[in-house]
Formats: C-alpha cells, structure tokens, sequence
C-alpha cells in the first residue's frame, strides 16, 4: 500500500475503472515509445504486460477481465486471418497448405520428443505432451501483415492454413493425453469425436453463409450488422468447444465461411479491423505478458536448461519446417521469413496444453509437465513471440519494398478518380460501396461525391438535401476508412455541372445511378444520362442495386464484338475484377471469340484470383439468352457503346426493352467505356424508338453476310 496525498492505493489495482485506464495507456503508448527504438508494437504490448503483471511491478493482477478480452482478442486474430485470406489462392495452394501443417506438426513432434526424452530425461507421455507444444503456435504477429497490406499473399494463406492443422492436430494429441488420463479412451471415443466435430463443422460451412447472406441483405444498420459477426465467431467457437476440440479453430472457419460476405474495403471490414486492433488483440498481447515470469530463468539451473531446450527446439523446428516447404515449392527467401515469423510464435495452445498437463498428476502430488516446464513455457513464449514479431516485420518490409519495385513502370498510369453524382439518398449506400469495389485497394483517397444544384430551381430545401446527401457519402466513405471529396455546384443542368466537374477535377469515370422511369415517351436512360455521354468521351457506369452490393454471388458480363479495340477495354475489365476480388465472387464473361482471347489473357496476366468464367455469346441481337445465368443476386454487367465507336452495334437500340422485359428484377450496370473522339450526336441504348437510315444499311449487309455465309 503507497499513501500519496492522504490517497491510499493498493497494488495490484482492483477497481474496474483504473485497471482499464492503465491498459488503454498501455495500448497508447507502448507502440509510440518502442517504435522510435524499431521495435514491434506487439513485443512492446507484450514487455509492457512483464513489467505490469504480478510477476513484475505487480501492478495489474490478471483477472477475469484479461481472461474475458484476451480470449475474444484471440478469437479475433483467428477470425481475421480466415477472413482476410484470398480463397482463390488458398484452393491453388492447398497442397502446400497441407504439406506446410504436416512438417510444421510433425517436426517439432519428432525433434521434441528425441530432446525431451534425451536431454531432458522425460517420459514418453510427458515428452509427447511438450512436444505438442512446439507444434502448435499462434498468428499472433499476424495485424503486421495486415498492417502492410499482404494478407492475400500465397505464403500467407499457406501458413494459415497450414497453422489450422497443425492446431488442430496438437489440441487433438491433449485431448487424447487427458482422455488417457481418466480413462476416456475406447472406440466410442474417437467416433463419438469425429461425429461431433462433423456435424458442427457442417453446420457451420452450410449454414452461416446462407445466414450471413439473408441477414445482410435485410438489415443494412451498421451496429446490428457488427454484432452480428460478432454473434457468428463466438457461436463458432462455443460450437467447436462442444464438440471437444478448441473454440479458436470455429473462429477461424466462420472468418472463412464469412469471407466473400465481408469485403477487404467496406466499411463492415473497417469497423472489425479498427475494433479488434484496437482493442481486443492488445488486451490479448497484454495478458500473454503477465504470465510470463523472467524470474523463472534464475531460479534453478534445471528451469534454466528446460526454458533453453524449449525455445531452441521449438524455434529452430519452426524455421526448418518453413525452410522445407521453401525448397519443396521453390518459394522465395522472403516468403520463407513470412511463413517463419507467422509460425514461430507459441501463446494460446501452447498456454492450455501446459496449464492441462500441469493439473494432470501422474502420482500424487507429481504433475505430468512439472512446475520447471511451466517455468520454461512462459519463458519459451516471451522469446519466440520477439522472434516471431522480429522475423515478421523485417519479411514483411523487404517484401512491400519488393512488391513496390516490381509494380513500378516506365508507362505512367491514369490517376484513378471516381465521380459519383449523389441526388437520390436511396442510392448513395450502393453507388459508394460500388466505387469502393472498384476503386485501387492500395489508395485511400480517389472518390469524389457531387451535388449539383440546378441554377434555376434554387431553393433552400434542394440546398440542404443536396449537403445531407453528400454528407451521407462522406460517412459511408469514411467507414471503409476512404476519404471523401464532396463538391456541391451550382449550374444551368444537372449534366452540365458533372461534365464541368469531371474536367475540373480530372475524374477518371463517373458512377451513376439509372434513371427512375416516369413516363411512357421517357427514355430508358433519362436525358440527363444522355446529355452527359453525348458531353464526356470518360467511362461512364450507371448503376441498379437491388441488394447489397457485398451479398452479390456472381457478375455476369455480356461484352460486345470488337470491345478489345477500344481505348477504356483494359480500364473496365480491370474494374470488374476488382470487384470480383473483393467480392470472392464468380466473374462470367459472355463475348465472341476474338473477344475471349483478350479477356482470357489480361486476367491471367494481372488477376489470377479472380474467379472468371467465359462463354460464347456470338449474337447480341437477343439478350434472352442469358437470362437462365442471370439470377436475383447477381449482377448484370450490359457493356455498350456510343454511336459512331468501332464496338457500337445496331442491336444495342433493342437492349431497354430488352433488359425492362427479361432483367427488371436483377441488379444492372450499364457500361460505357472510354471512347476518345467527337461525342456523336445520337447514343445507343438510350433512344429505343429511334433508329436512323444507316441503321437499316447495317441490319441488311449483315444479313446478306449470314446468308452469304450458310450457302
């Protein structure tokens, strides 16, 4: 007890609200104060729960609140890293994956087995039982890559999924240790087992996806949608604990089965990532460090031999297991640090299986892993945790640095600014989250929101509409963590102010939304959406949500004969593979031969992750021929042209009815690419009752072709 001031307090601080006072000065400052010396925030988090726990200044005792937050902290990091995972590449690399989980299980099993039994002269079931220990480990330096923007890389989805078997299998070995010590083990035991991890693992792989998905599409509050996540990891890790094995391993396959639900850019995935780094990962790191006694290594020379032994082993068999599986796949050094630093670090299984084994008495009073290997645990946790968040800064780094020099070109790339005209408050959720799709990943700026106020209807009302609606887009913006430039303009028309602000403000392309129908002469496009293509030779997109955008399942693309010779073709294929990326969603193609080549070859090329499809669709006089791949949760993507342009064709005139007729309950984009030249004075797609003298020359030379053609 310090008496300072007539205050007295006593250590370690129970009461609530200092306790929580000190760790958020902790996670405010540990991170400020070790990145000047170059040291991860996470070893700082981790000294800093040293120095304030019971084994060091005794400051904070590491009650049911550390116990509470460090286990949803290390929910979260499992949930993360299946949620972040690029699924396309973790298919492609599933073998590895798999090879990757049995070296890292397997090797340290045998190495600590051999240097239990010989140089620490344990059992066989005591050295067993540690050896487990070595091969299961944490992704506790996991933010760091996430932090860097590499999350999708192979050698990440390779280690996680490889840190999935070798957890499971280790949490396996204890289960099978404790059974063996109450005598659990028969028959029934491993049926029983393997039913109930089945039926939960079913339950969870068929079951929340189709619930994620409903209950997204029907309630688009923010809050509600957060809690519910929050809802689906911990019923997937209370499911997983019923069925024997560790609620971690349900975390983690609800991030996965969540994953093509939640994109990487929404403000969904902003709001989980900013919740969990800020707070429960680092109450984790927090509670990990008050466990750990230093003090242990100075108390006898046998904990000081064991703590050496544990974390030379258990290291040196992480780091071979990820040199093996470098060799095995010819994968670069840097992704062999990536591979190492993710799965050296030992904390939650390693934690349960020691505190297991030490309640476990092989004689009265003689646990099975004695109080020197407790010692020792926490010794080895302390050490392979710096190692680990060492190891991965530096990989991560020198790959960033990599990444950034590979991309770099000698042709400069078009500064990317998406303008998105905001009237109608219906649609701002879906023409943002939309352009957050299609926008770069790496940028966290390029969108520009616009008001424009009709100079001869001015009114106040239309004023503060204007300025609600754009605040509106800088909110939905500002969740995905993108900062939003919203420009209110006052012009003669409404199609006038865009034009004039796409000029100003050198935007790359303009999202739109399609225009409500008012009347039976009204064009299917409206005149504003014509005046601005016959005003701009930009990428136009106009845009119908009938769902979410993050709840759509595929994107199907009907492409034109000749759109490869346009000059906007690579821009807006580009695009829609991003929004595939970020959706996880099937991507098909349907165009001519000629066409396919090209798209098949740029997506190769630039997004092999994307999950294209192509058919052949060589007559675009009737679209009714897609309407058996186009359902209500998908996507359809109309690429058209503007008159006088080498893709234009005379069939487009037919697409509004067309589409009003067989497409009025899916949700719609139509595309008009880049197309430098004169604006022509007359657009497809946007007057259906017009058609011109040279449309006629172009029906009837291409019905003589085809008759040419079958004689």
């Amino acid at each position: 007890m310090i008496n300072w001031f007539n205050v007295d307090i006593d250590f370690p601080i129970t009461d609530p609200t200092w306790i929580f006072l000190l760790v958020l000065i902790i996670i405010l400052f540990a991170p400020l104060l070790l990145s000047r010396l170059r040291i991860s925030h996470i070893i700082g988090l981790i000294l800093a729960g040293i120095i304030v726990g019971e084994h060091g200044l005794n400051i904070l005792e590491r009650d049911s609140s550390f116990e509470l937050f460090g286990k949803v902290g290390l929910y979260y990091i499992m949930f993360l890293s299946g949620l972040e995972m690029d699924l396309e590449d973790f298919k492609k690399n599933r073998i590895k994956a798999l090879v990757f989980g049995l070296f890292t299980f397997l090797i340290p099993m045998v190495l600590g087995v051999c240097s239990s039994m010989s140089i620490l002269e344990y059992n066989f079931t005591t050295s067993v039982l540690l050896a487990s220990m070595y091969a299961s480990h944490t992704l506790i330096t996991y933010p760091i890559v996430s932090r860097y923007g590499l999350s999708r890389l192979r050698s990440v989805s390779i280690t996680i999924g490889g840190t999935a078997i070798t957890v499971a299998l280790a949490l396996l070995v204890l289960a099978i240790i404790s059974g063996l010590n109450r005598g659990e083990i028969n028959e029934m035991f491993w049926i029983w087992m393997g039913v109930k991890v089945a039926i939960v693992s079913f339950i969870i792989i068929f079951f929340f996806p189709r619930t994620g998905r409903w209950f997204f599409r029907h309630y688009e509050d923010n809050i509600m949608q957060f809690i519910f996540v929050l809802v689906m990891i911990f019923l997937g890790g209370a499911l997983l604990e019923l069925a024997g094995m560790e609620g971690i391993l349900g975390a983690f396959l609800v991030g996965l089965v969540l994953n093509r639900l939640i994109p990487n850019i929404s403000p969904l995935m902003n709001r989980l990532e900013f919740v969990g780094n800020a707070l429960f990962i680092p109450y984790f790191l927090i509670g990990v460090g008050m466990i750990i006694d230093i003090r242990a290594l100075f108390t006898g020379a046998e904990a000081l031999k064991v703590a050496i032994v544990m974390t030379v082993v258990a290291t040196f068999s992480k780091w071979l297991a990820a040199w093996l599986t470098q060799k095995c796949f010819g994968m670069r050094s840097s992704e062999r640090e990536v591979i190492f630093g993710l799965s050296n670090a030992q904390a939650a299984a390693t934690l349960a299986a020691v505190l297991v084994g030490n309640k476990i008495e092989i004689s009265p009073g003689v646990p099975l892993l004695n109080d020197d290997i407790l010692n020792g645990t926490v010794v080895m946790i302390l050490f392979t945790c710096i190692i680990s968040s060492v190891a991965t800064e530096h990989a991560a780094r020198k790959i960033a640095t990599e990444d950034d020099f590979n991309d770099t070109d000698d042709k400069p790339k078009e500064e990317e600014n998406i303008l998105i005209p905001v009237a109608n408050p219906e649609n701002i959720d879906g023409l943002i989250n939309m352009a957050l799709l299609m926008k770069e990943p790496k940028r966290r700026d390029g969108l520009i929101a616009l008001s424009v106020i009709n100079d001869n209807n001015v009114s106040e009302a239309r004023l503060v509409q204007g300025k609600r609606s754009l605040e509106r887009s800088a909110m939905v913006a500002a969740a995905a963590d993108v900062t939003m430039n919203t420009v209110t303009r006052f012009d003669l028309n409404i199609a006038s102010g865009i034009i004039h602000t796409l000029k100003e403000y050198n935007a790359s392309e303009v999202v739109i939304g399609l225009h409500r129908k008012i009347t039976l002469v009204d064009s299917f496009l409206g005149k504003l959406t014509e005046n601005l293509l016959n005003g701009t030779h930009r990428q136009v997109m106009i845009v119908k949500t009938l769902i979410p955008v993050n709840t759509l399942r595929r994107i199907v693309v009907a492409v034109p004969a000749k759109a490869e010779y346009e000059v906007g073709f690579f821009k807006w294929v580009e695009r829609l593979c991003r929004m595939g990326l970020q959706l996880g969603c099937r991507v098909h193609f349907f165009s001519n031969k000629d066409t396919q080549r090209y798209l098949e070859g740029y997506i190769n090329r630039k997004y092999r992750g994307v999950r294209s499809e192509f058919s052949e669709l060589a007559d675009w006089d009737d679209l009714l021929l897609l309407t058996g791949h186009v359902n209500y949760d998908h996507l359809l993507v109309i690429v058209s042209a503007r008159r006088g342009f080498i893709s234009y064709d005379p069939s487009f005139e037919k697409l509004p009815s067309q589409v009003s007729r067989y497409f009025n309950n899916s949700s719609l984009m139509v595309l008009y690419p880049d197309q430098y030249g004169d604006p022509q004075a007359t657009l497809s797609f946007s007057e259906p009752m017009h058609h011109s003298e040279s449309q006629h020359y172009e029906s009837i030379a291409k019905w003589l072709y085809k008759w040419f053609k079958k004689s």
